[in-house]
């Protein structure tokens, strides 16, 4: 290890750890360890495989209120937000130690003997974890592929290392065999590339900007080297006339506001038929204008500060002073704080509309009909995530068929379940993460025919 990553309150703006930060030798040491403990994992009986995931899961639940209390601390993330991720890690983990047993494969019918199939372990795997979920979105690559009989590699942020190594200290606290799970801390030019680059490691695993996932999947292609990539987003939340626009106003601002907006996922273009425009504004008005932003420890808070500096000086170069808002209140003084903020009147194609902000800004536009609406949400080059609203079930079909995203949901905003796949569309990213079949995302498909002639 060499340097070291200083990880911030983004609340005060103090240094609450220094965590060294791995090299390119590092990574070596590491992929050659992981390698030799995935080997004795791999032949571990699939009982005794689900066994030790289940206890770690066990383990986890026993520390939900330490982790919640260090993402608070690292992330700036709300306390009840911090607690739920907490126990996303422990579900991910019961929920693929299920998986264990039923990675079966098939006997297919053929002349002359028998054919079957075997889904084998790939070896070690990369997960590179963003910032903005550092523990659940971590936990959506290491459960299954564990489950799966892999070795694990991550690496976290560099401004949110805290939660992972206390996550592998959880590990070999609940007897998961030593080196088979690894937490690098590290720069992604540094420990990231040395990890996509390796020849010991046989995927990666990317949540991140759309930009440095092409870069990884262009050093992945160079070697064949398998990848699933979860990237960036821009979101519709498509509001009919018909809809009941009480519940579609009271919902539309924690969809974008939630975790201060540093979500892929987040519905930050609101898209309003133009009949029910004025009338949604009203209502909307005073949810955005209500929400507690402020200590994130506070239960009583909605929404803490943004991650860093960088991304507060982001968000501000899209909010310019000439555009028509509705805005909530921040606190001043140190942190990263910036107001939940509605932008209004501006044009489809302007920066703030087309471009991911990645942070408590959203703009609200209007759309005619049916078509328009499936136009303008289909504008953009991200395809993740998107919501409607109507109580036309036809209309409902209709438009989830036509809307170009990976996870829709109507008369909602949720569409993240461990248990239902997840994944993009266009270049919000590749392949598809949680749900039945995330542990075979992780292994190889070996058919074997066996001859019965003499």
């Amino acid at each position: 290890m060499s340097d070291a990553l200083e990880v911030l309150n983004p609340a005060t703006e103090e240094i609450v750890a220094t965590v060294p930060a791995a090299t390119r030798d590092d990574v070596d040491a590491a992929v050659a360890r992981a390698t030799a403990a995935q080997r004795g994992w791999a032949a571990a009986a699939p009982a005794d495989r689900a066994r030790l995931l289940r206890r770690f899961a066990a383990v986890v639940d026993g520390h939900i209120e330490e982790l919640a209390r260090l993402e608070v601390r690292e992330a700036g993330h709300t306390i009840g937000n911090a607690r739920w991720e907490a126990g996303n890690v422990r579900d991910l983990l019961d929920f693929a130690a299920g998986g264990v047993e039923r990675l079966s494969g098939r006997q297919i019918p053929v002349a002359g003997g028998i054919d079957v199939t075997f889904l084998e372990p790939l070896g070690v795997i990369g997960v590179i974890a963003p910032w903005n979920f550092p523990m659940p979105i971590a936990a959506w690559g290491l459960a299954p592929a564990l489950a799966a009989g892999n070795a694990v590699i991550l690496k976290p942020a560099e401004i949110t290392p805290l939660t992972a190594l206390r996550l592998a200290e959880l590990a070999l606290e609940a007897g998961i065999p030593e080196h088979l799970f690894q937490v690098l801390p590290g720069r992604g030019d540094v420990a990231g590339d040395a990890l996509v680059e390796h020849p010991g490691v046989a995927k990666i695993v990317f949540t991140g900007s759309t930009r440095v996932g092409k870069q990884i999947m262009a050093k992945c292609a160079d070697r064949v080297k398998r990848v699933t990539l979860e990237l960036g987003g821009k979101s519709p939340n498509i509001v009919f006339a018909d809809a009941d626009l009480e519940a579609a106003a009271a919902a539309a601002p924690m969809a974008f506001l939630d975790n201060t907006g540093q979500d892929c996922c987040a519905r930050t273009r609101i898209l309003v038929q133009r009949s029910a425009y004025e009338r949604f504004l009203e209502l909307v008005a005073p949810g955005i204008e209500g929400v507690v932003v402020g200590d994130p420890a506070d239960e009583k808070t909605q929404m803490g500060p943004l991650i860093s500096r960088v991304q507060l000086d982001r968000v501000r170069s899209y909010v310019t002073d000439d555009l028509a808002v509705i805005r909530g209140a921040a606190p001043e003084g140190p942190g990263f704080w910036y107001p939940p903020t509605l932008v209004t009147d501006v044009a489809p194609t302007a920066p703030v509309a087309a471009e991911e902000v990645f942070g408590p800004v959203a703009v609200v536009l209007p759309f005619e009909d049916e078509e328009d609406a499936v136009r303008l949400a289909n504008a953009t080059e991200y395809g993740l995530s998107g919501s409607l609203w109507t109580r036309d079930i036809g209309r409902a079909l209709r438009v989830s068929r036509a809307v170009a995203a990976g996870n829709l949901s109507v008369n909602s905003h949720s569409s993240v379940r461990y248990w239902t796949p997840f994944g993009g569309y266009k270049q919000s990213g590749l392949g598809r993460e949680l749900g039945p079949d995330a542990l075979t995302a992780f292994t190889e498909t070996k058919n074997v025919f066996i001859s019965t002639e003499a």
